[in-house]
This record gives structure tokens, sequence and C-alpha cells, in this order.
């Protein structure tokens, strides 16, 4: 994936912004020097929305009655449910997009902040334990046509 945005990815200068992509989940069971081929061949993809201004972090999955796929908020170190009509799954992740951890909200709660985290992920409750997301699990960023953002 290009660094200049090109791909699609909300990728831009260095920084996110708004737009649509691709979530590979590196398969929990993937050896660590695995190469990237080898990985992304065994990871779960997942549509995902790219929520980095301010005015759609603000109304993240507010109004909606679910999601199809996952939500990346970036930057953010935590959430709330407030005035959300359905709970979600939410995961944090550092900087190397790494999960810090999982939890599920209910709607009309506030979620603690993880100082480390960059970015949060959320989706539907549930999903992430299907698609084998846990703390530890690497998520990768990218297009369809180009591949997960970081695969060498």
């Amino acid at each position: 994936m290009a660094r200049n945005g090109s791909g699609g990815t909300g990728w831009a200068r260095g920084r996110w912004s708004d737009g649509s992509g691709v979530l590979w989940i590196d398969a929990p069971d993937a050896p660590p020097d695995a190469s990237a081929d080898t990985r992304a061949d065994a990871a779960t993809v997942v549509p995902l929305e790219i929520a980095a201004s301010y005015r759609a972090r603000t109304r993240g999955l507010l109004g909606r009655e679910g999601i199809e796929g996952a939500m990346l908020l970036t930057p953010t170190g935590g959430v709330h449910t407030f005035r959300m009509g359905f709970a979600i799954d939410v995961a944090h992740l550092d900087r190397e997009l790494r999960v810090l951890a999982v939890t599920t909200m209910r709607p009309g709660r506030l979620g603690l902040v993880r100082p480390r985290a960059r970015c949060v992920l959320e989706a539907e409750a549930g999903a992430m334990a299907r698609w084998g997301l846990r703390r530890g699990s690497r998520v990768r960023i990218g297009t369809p046509e180009e591949g997960p953002y970081g695969a060498r």
C-alpha cells in the first residue's frame, strides 16, 4: 500500500484519514517469523471503516443498528457506548497495531482509557471472538487489491 493514501485505506502523509479498507487479522497460530505472504494467506479478512477526523470519531457507530465488519477510530485511547443501540466489541491497539485488550461493552457504558492505545477497533459484539482477535494479536490494514499495509 502506498503511504500517500492512493490505495484508499485512509493513510496519507503519515496520518490516517477517513475512508475504508480491509482489516487483516493474522492467524493466531501463524509463527511470528512466517513470511508476510504466509501470514496474509492465513489471515481473516474483514471490511473496515476508518474514522480519523474529529467529526467521524465523534459520530462513530451512533445512530446505526449494526455494522458489517469493523470501524477503526484513530487517534483515541478509549470509547463510550452512550446512545448506542447495540453492544460492541472493542479492541485497543498500540502504534504497531497489536491488540492490547479486547472487551465487550453494552450500550450506556464508559470504557477504560488505555494509555498505550493509539487506536480502537469496534465491531458488533461477538465478532472479534469469531475472527480470533485477542490480546497479543496483530492486525494489518490495506486494500483488497494491494494487500495489508506493512506486508513485505
